[in-house]
């Protein structure tokens, strides 16, 4: 954590100084090392007006203000900062929490229902609806009691066990069906 200041008409002191580093202790918690943030304070007649840029491992932050007082001007640039650095920690743990979701595409079938007039025209087939299935790993027990409370009249799930996969599914005379796919080597 490195702050550099920049006085143009106006000399910093120490007051400005532990204001800005005691609010920027708060932003440098959401921003990944290293973080290096310029204050930069210019005073034209009555008006002061404050730039401040802070660059840290993923991006730049920075924000302008003005204000009679200086320290007001400070704190409202700090405010802009902080709530541009929540918006970015935030977009990036979102990114990670969707990259994790699409790498457990292995947990996942899509399934796609399909227009029965559609297959036998030779044209391709008409998707009605896509959605994706969960595989859970599960015994067959757990699998029939999960059929129960299912609205398809089949479940897939990952057999506990021997991570093979099966497909449970409810027949015409109300009795279970079980299919084991064999992978030939």
């Amino acid at each position: 954590m490195n702050i550099d200041y920049v006085g143009r008409h106006y000399t910093i002191d120490d007051k400005v100084r532990t204001f800005a580093e005691t609010k920027l202790k708060k932003i440098f918690k959401f921003l990944d090392e290293p973080v290096e943030a310029r204050i930069t304070v210019a005073s034209e007649k009555h008006r002061h007006s404050v730039e401040l840029h802070i660059a840290h491992k993923h991006g730049v932050l920075q924000a302008d203000e003005e204000h009679d007082l200086v320290l007001d001007a400070l704190n409202l640039a700090i405010d802009k900062v902080e709530k541009q650095a929540r918006r970015s920690k935030s977009k990036a743990v979102d990114k990670r929490r969707r990259a994790s979701r699409s790498a457990d595409g292995q947990n996942h079938w899509p399934m796609d229902v399909l227009e029965a007039e559609s297959l036998g025209s030779g044209e391709p087939p008409r998707v009605i609806k896509s959605s994706r299935l969960e595989i859970k790993p599960m015994s067959i027990d757990d699998a029939a009691l999960a059929l129960t409370s299912s609205k398809n009249d089949f479940i897939v799930f990952r057999e506990a066990g021997t991570e093979r996969i099966h497909v449970l599914y409810r027949r015409r005379d109300q009795n279970l069906g079980l299919i084991s796919p064999e992978l030939e080597a």
